[in-house]
């Protein structure tokens, strides 16, 4: 942004509440958080040329990191042989290719309101985390505690 001294307004905010208690994932959900309020920034950033320049560079941003989080998930949950993986990469792919067709109509001139895009990504990130993330984590935790994890893992590295 500038370097005006407009006040950062965070359309959200990371709470332990969203943790799935797997570290580098919840470092990956922090990152996707702070990227959902850059883009916001950038919905309110100076005037029209900037603040489109600003919201592309953001989207950009956004997509480059939610492709990367979501083969990292991905490849966790396939090393752990979660049950519901397939699920879970169809949600993941339903939301990047949303994601890209309102970027790519915005490129195209069609009407586009940013900040319902910022907070589609922002609830759809926490209602993923709250849902679907705390499913795996818990599949995960019980096979730690089961003593399984590590016979999960020697069985997906024979399959690989």
């Amino acid at each position: 942004m500038t370097g005006d001294d407009q006040e950062e307004i965070l359309i959200v905010e990371w709470d332990k509440r969203y943790s799935v208690g797997i570290p580098l994932i919840d470092e990956q959900h922090k990152a996707l958080i702070q990227n959902a309020n850059t883009l916001y920034q950038g919905c309110r950033a100076g005037g029209d040329d900037e603040r489109t320049a600003y919201f592309n560079r953001a989207v950009k941003s956004v997509v480059d990191y939610v492709t990367y989080h979501f083969s990292a998930e991905e490849k966790m949950l396939e090393r752990i042989r979660y049950p519901e993986l397939q699920r879970h990469k169809k949600q993941h792919e339903t939301f990047v290719q949303k994601l890209l067709d309102d970027v790519k109509e915005y490129g195209e001139g069609k009407k586009f309101v940013p900040n319902n895009f910022v907070r589609f990504l922002r609830d759809w990130i926490l209602s993923h985390i709250a849902v679907e993330d705390t499913k795996y984590a818990r599949y995960l935790m019980n096979l730690k505690k089961s003593g399984r994890l590590g016979e999960q893992l020697k069985r997906s590295e024979a399959t690989a």
